[in-house]
């Protein structure tokens, strides 16, 4: 076990070292974080990989806590890799001695220590508040909650949202500028490099493309091929990797027996489910009310970013609309319980609040004289079934408003809609 000397010196390099980070751009999610704070419950922070989890602590620290009265763990450290959690008292006890009685701690990467569930919630019962951090959703949406059941509040990183994205670029956006002629140039082009970049803070920042595929392969390699330990690697990149190219296209869990070589469909339905606990992909299903149909019905899968989308799948060019839904999707998340839509016509998503359909959108590059008739086919068949009076037609940037069979159609341009 690690010496007394050597953890004082660990800890102390360890809280330097996140109070010498960089804020970074106020996140978003900052305000929900606030909210969480008056709450006893151990709030967890959870994300895909290199999403801002860090990053995050680090302003929740300087905002809430002034930087001092807290405590800082990273158990990503190599030199803490073979602590256990019965020993936790003895980090406790050098953390008093180092920096005096403090009621919070802040932990990065907990999952790295096997049993953490039993320190954080003996330390919660005595009054004790816990931010921690960790990458394998996994181990904090499941682990955490068999342990610290009704004890806990989950956060989750995304990467930049549009509005973060124009803050990084040094853009200060007001509602006033959808208006005005030259700021509506400068957001569409600012928002044509956004569709095809994404919001990665660390590739916004160095533009280097080895920093997302260093994040890919952690994923693949990390949390999930050595986790669940799984020998055939190059079968499940071979997997993932065709998801990604087919993105947003249906998929039966047998059909993709023909062209991946896996044979078990409970094989394939565990690898997607394994991709899909880090957040790197969200699968959605086609509506119904029958919740054993919506099982068997066949998925679409999004995938957590656009420039995953653009550097790991086999296409040759840009599919512009299809990383124009990809992006909605993203944004629609956050609102409710998304399907898709099919009957006669299809509808790319409809959102569920409290068990009952509350919008439906369609989303494509341009709406034309080919592909009008799909489209509003599509959206009025499901505000129709729904009983919806308005839908969107989300568009690269065409706006227009129209009514079909008393129902109000909205055309917009994405850019706009996510600014609004």
């Amino acid at each position: 076990m690690i010496s007394k000397d050597k953890l004082k010196q660990v800890l102390i390099e360890q809280r330097i070292s996140i109070l010498n980070k960089e804020l970074g751009l106020e996140r978003n999610v900052l305000d929900l974080v606030g909210k969480k704070i008056k709450l006893p419950h151990v709030v967890v922070i959870t994300g895909l990989r290199r999403s801002g989890k860090s990053t995050l602590l680090r302003q929740i620290i300087n905002k809430h806590y002034s930087d001092e009265d807290f405590y800082y763990i990273n158990f990503e450290d190599e030199r803490l890799f073979n602590f256990k959690a019965e020993n936790f008292n003895l980090i406790y006890e050098t953390l008093m001695e180092l920096f005096g009685d403090k009621k919070t701690f802040f932990i990065d990467e907990i999952q790295n220590i096997n049993n953490f569930e039993t320190f954080v919630r003996r330390f919660y019962n005595s009054g004790f508040k816990f931010f921690i951090t960790g990458s394998s959703a996994n181990l904090l949406s499941k682990e955490i909650g068999t342990k610290l059941t009704g004890r806990h509040v989950d956060i989750v990183v995304k990467p930049f949202s549009f509005n973060e994205f124009l803050r990084f670029k040094k853009y200060a956006f007001k509602p006033a500028d959808l208006f005005e002629s030259k700021r509506r140039v400068e957001l569409k082009k600012l928002f044509a490099e956004f569709l095809v970049s994404g919001g990665m803070p660390e590739y916004l920042i160095y533009s280097d493309p080895e920093v997302l595929i260093r994040v890919y392969e952690d994923i693949v390699i990390k949390d999930i091929a050595a986790r669940y330990s799984l020998d055939n690697v190059s079968q499940i990149k071979e997997l993932y990797q065709y998801l990604i190219t087919t993105f947003s296209q249906k998929f039966s869990y047998n059909s993709l027996k023909k062209f991946i070589k896996i044979n078990s469909v409970n094989t394939i339905k565990k690898y997607i489910d394994f991709l899909e606990r880090t957040y790197f992909i969200d699968q959605i299903t086609k509506f119904d009310y029958s919740l054993k149909k919506q099982l068997m019905n066949h998925k679409k899968i999004y995938v957590v970013d656009n420039w995953f989308i653009n550097n790991i799948s086999l296409k040759f060019t840009h599919d512009f609309g299809w990383l124009l839904e990809n992006l909605v999707f993203l944004n629609l998340k956050s609102g409710g319980t998304i399907f898709y839509y099919s009957d006669k016509f299809e509808c790319d998503f409809v959102v569920v609040e409290k068990k009952k359909v509350v919008s439906a959108i369609q989303v494509c590059w341009t709406l034309s004289n080919s592909n009008n008739s799909r489209e509003v086919n599509g959206l009025l068949e499901a505000m129709k079934k729904f009983k919806l009076k308005e839908g969107f037609i989300l568009t690269n940037d065409q706006e227009d408003e129209f009514i079909v069979d008393n129902k109000k159609i909205i055309v917009k341009p994405v850019w706009k809609w996510l600014l609004e």
